[in-house]
């Protein structure tokens, strides 16, 4: 008698029950680890553009009437995309206190909800 070549049906699922359980560990973690990059690229994007919002000011004496000025002459290569928003154009500008010329002497993300420690992201 020949036997035959190929897997069997139980050979198969157990190969499949192996393959669910590795994926159940590491979905989790890998979602965790998108969110935590996320932040850490909200946070860097932040630091970015208020640098170069206290660079346009220390240049000029006023801050800039809205992020496209601080591309234009340079500040920046272009506005930075909000990770969690996805968004261009969901910064919330801030703007300088009464006295102080321009329009955007601050910046914090439009994004609504919290941080994986809790905090809001619009109050970064």
């Amino acid at each position: 008698m020949k036997a035959s070549k190929g897997f069997t049906l139980i050979e198969l699922l157990v190969v499949m029950a192996i393959i669910a359980t590795l994926m159940t560990i590491a979905l989790p973690r890998y979602f965790n680890s998108l969110e935590a990059s996320r932040e850490a690229t909200l946070r860097q994007s932040l630091a970015v553009l208020r640098e170069a919002l206290d660079h346009y000011y220390g240049d000029t004496g006023r801050y800039p009437d809205s992020l496209d000025q601080l591309v234009e002459q340079r500040y920046l290569r272009n506005a930075p995309l909000d990770p969690i928003t996805e968004r261009r154009d969901a910064w919330q500008l801030v703007p300088p206190p009464d006295g102080v010329a321009g329009g955007v002497a601050d910046i914090k993300s439009g994004a609504t909800g919290r941080a994986r420690d809790g905090s809001l992201f619009a109050e970064w």
